[in-house]
């Protein structure tokens, strides 16, 4: 799959305070406000926010974000969470024709199952009005161009440096690029981990970006329920015994009994990937590849 880059429009200005803090609406990046968000909340109304969405059904909760946020994309590995997102905003579109489109982020590590890239083919041919934006590792194609670069198992030798060149600089690239505002996730408190007390809608200050969980109060149960009800295609790994499936040197099926993302880093002290961590922990590898595109 070639990237698919579109860049989109950024938002209108808005008036900033004294201080430099935004009043709660649309703000166009500038040297005082670079690391705010292009939608921006007081922390009353954030509250205020979650209060209400806390307890609202999931396409309640997305028609509103359609509205509610400009440069809104979903950001998906084409998990059980994410496919019932894009459907429910495939019914979504067909409800409003016409409204504002919301395009898929898809970061391609290069080393997902062949299962998952037998996936995205199956989700482009059912949802085929839904474009795809995918962000490979820097200046590499393939597994071949990329170990030739970075050397064989990285993954394995340093997990902080992997995760950064395959997943945290190509989201980050993405978001630049797009012009990204807002982003639905495909995270869950019942995941558990650090899942475990997230909210609605939430604030990567470090990045700028509003993170929306659609789902946020759905079992795995509830997910899977949806994905059969509605005829969703889903990873044929699932009926082998994966719950979250990410890169397949990482990931293996999971137990009875076991947490649904107990397959995720086995024997690992880790639960997350890198693209929700805070974006400072990768401040090392980020001034190098500065330095480097710079010389």
């Amino acid at each position: 799959m070639s990237s698919d880059l579109r860049s989109v429009p950024g938002s209108p200005d808005s008036k900033a305070t004294d201080d430099g803090s935004l009043d709660s609406g649309f703000a166009s990046r500038n040297a005082s406000t670079d690391n705010l968000p292009l939608v921006s909340f007081t922390q009353p109304h954030l509250k205020h926010l979650n209060k209400q969405f806390e307890n609202m059904e999931p396409m309640d909760i997305l028609r509103i974000c359609k509205v509610l946020f400009p440069n809104l994309y979903q950001t998906t590995a084409f998990g059980l969470t994410g496919l019932v997102t894009l459907d429910m905003l495939s019914k979504l579109d067909a409800e409003t024709p016409g409204s504002q489109p919301v395009d898929l982020i898809f970061l391609d590590t290069l080393y997902h199952f062949k299962e998952t890239y037998d996936l995205v083919d199956r989700v482009k041919e059912k949802y085929p009005n839904v474009k795809l934006h995918v962000f490979k590792p820097a200046d590499v194609e393939n597994v071949t161009e990329f170990e030739a670069t970075y050397g064989e198992k990285l993954y394995e030798i340093s997990g902080e440096l992997y995760d950064w060149i395959a997943k945290v600089e190509p989201q980050q690239r993405a978001y630049e690029e797009l012009k990204v505002a807002a982003v639905l996730t495909g995270r869950r408190r019942s995941q558990g981990g650090q899942r475990g007390d997230i909210d609605v809608v939430e604030i990567d200050q470090e990045r700028g970006i509003v993170k929306i969980n659609p789902l946020v109060n759905w079992s795995f149960q509830q997910v899977k329920a949806y994905i059969t009800e509605h005829n969703v295609p889903y990873n044929a790994l699932l009926d082998r015994g994966y719950k979250s499936v990410g890169d397949w040197h990482s990931t293996v099926p999971v137990a009875e009994g076991e947490d649904e993302r107990a397959g995720r880093w086995k024997g690992q002290n880790k639960t997350e990937c890198g693209i929700h961590n805070k974006k400072s922990r990768y401040s090392q590898f980020e001034k190098t590849r500065t330095q480097q595109v710079s010389a």
